[in-house]
């Protein structure tokens, strides 16, 4: 029996590559996108794999709202949260709506779609979540040097660093694996559309952005960054934060008495 699983964002860019590889590996899927057409193409070029797509915008309620009644209702095996939007720009700089966009795409839709699909594969003992965020999502103690300034964009994909990394303690000995992809600068239309010129950049490709994170779900990486050589970096980030967290005590630190 087929293993079923379920891309957002996936006309394009890492959904597109994530799509490609479980094709080859045997999935079904449900391809979830803006773009009919490319989900219409995606499914005439794979004849031999059973494809569902689903026409969505996740910066809206009932995209939202449709794609995680899927995902209650479907035996997800895989769950992909990949969509997302390239709105890079200081706060004060940031349209209304696409701050909103941003926090309904990378914050409220991964949310809300894995808590529709967690709950059935917590009754079936298996399945695994893979949250992409990014690099990004690390650079907060940089100073103004480090440019573009993006405070929601890097708020969005921190957001999705924490939320995973709690996600997969509460899911400890469920079956369930949870992981979030961090990649650096991808090869992808992702800036473009922004109209970021990184052709100078060395960049990523997207397929071997996918490469890491099915890898690292095998290797139970809870945190996956594929441009990270020493691992042990991130360790020492994550050590750091819960000595920080532990560190804390009910008097006021001294630092803050006159």
């Amino acid at each position: 029996m087929s293993k079923l699983a379920l891309v957002t964002g996936a006309t394009s860019g890492i959904g597109a590559a994530f799509a490609e590889r479980l094709a080859a590996d045997g999935y079904d899927l449900i391809l979830v996108g803006r773009r009919q057409e490319r989900l219409d193409a995606f499914a005439a070029e794979h004849p031999g794999t059973k494809v569902q797509s689903v026409t969505a915008d996740l910066a809206t309620d009932d995209g939202i709202d449709a794609v995680a009644a899927l995902a209650a209702e479907q035996p997800l095996d895989l769950l992909i949260n990949n969509a997302g939007v390239s709105h890079y720009m200081p706060l004060a700089d940031l349209p209304a709506a696409q701050a909103r966009e941003l926090v309904n795409v990378k914050v409220l839709a991964p949310t809300l779609i894995t808590r529709a699909a967690v709950g059935g594969m917590q009754e079936r003992g298996t399945g695994a979540l893979i949250n992409v965020a990014g690099m990004i999502a690390f650079s907060g103690p940089g100073d103004k040097s480090m440019l573009p300034r993006r405070a929601v964009y890097a708020g969005t994909l921190a957001h999705l660093v924490a939320f995973s990394q709690t996600l997969s303690a509460e899911l400890t000995d469920s079956g369930v694996r949870v992981e979030v992809l961090c990649p650096g600068v991808v090869a992808t239309e992702f800036h473009t559309r922004q109209g970021l010129d990184l052709s100078a950049l060395p960049r990523m490709s997207a397929e071997d952005v996918v490469t890491a994170g099915l890898r690292g779900l095998e290797l139970g990486e809870v945190v996956c960054a594929p441009g990270v050589e020493d691992a042990s970096l991130l360790d020492q980030v994550f050590a750091a934060d819960l000595a920080a967290f532990d560190g804390q005590r009910p008097e006021l630190a001294s630092r803050y008495r006159s």
